[in-house]
């Protein structure tokens, strides 16, 4: 996390990073100041509504940061189509995990689990980071030439799709269902292609 930025962003960005190695519960506000290497003073500034805004906007920031990417993963494809776009999404947690091991997975799906059965604010924050990710992977996917009606059927599908292959793959310490996500649903993806008039 560059230095440039201030206390507050390095402490959601923080917020983030340990969400998705230990889960909301196990982490703790102090734990993220020194993470974010803030002040101590800070966390109640920033943050007067206390852990759960800071965890609803770590959840806010992982999910915007998701949304961002589908634009460079959709940049990075020579030829892109909807599936080599969701094998550029899957490719950015295989390689996560053969570089630096099964430790971590995403924000969201861990506040998900966590928090969603008690409503309230975190809940909303959590599906409204999906939705952030989603509607811009629906986009890109009309963009392909998924007719609009499907697209972001298709969006939900390869979100859910990633995140339980993503929970496999760290239940397993294998990058298996992962390339067996890409396999398995490409086809069906680039199917959903409308043909050129």
């Amino acid at each position: 996390m560059s230095e440039q930025r201030g206390p507050r962003e390095r402490m959601v960005f923080s917020a983030a990073q340990l969400i998705r190695r230990q889960g909301v519960a196990a982490t703790g506000m102090r734990d993220v100041v020194a993470h974010a290497g803030a002040p101590r003073g800070s966390l109640q500034h920033y943050f007067p509504g206390g852990k759960e805004q800071l965890v609803n906007e770590a959840v806010g920031w992982a999910g915007r940061y998701a949304g961002r990417r589908i634009a460079r993963f959709l940049a990075g494809l020579e030829e892109p189509t909807p599936s080599r776009l969701f094998a550029a999404m899957v490719a950015q947690w295989a390689d996560e995990y053969a570089a630096d091991g099964f430790a971590a997975g995403c924000p969201v799906a861990a506040a998900t689990a966590e928090c969603a059965f008690a409503g309230g604010s975190t809940r909303e924050a959590v599906a409204a980071a999906f939705t952030t990710w989603r509607t811009p992977l629906a986009e890109a996917l009309a963009g392909l030439g998924v007719p609009a009606a499907r697209a972001e059927s298709l969006a939900t599908l390869m979100i859910s799709t990633l995140e339980g292959a993503i929970l496999m793959a760290r239940a397993e310490q294998d990058v298996g269902p992962l390339t067996t996500a890409v396999r398995e649903l490409g086809p069906l993806l680039d199917a959903a292609v409308a043909p050129a008039p």
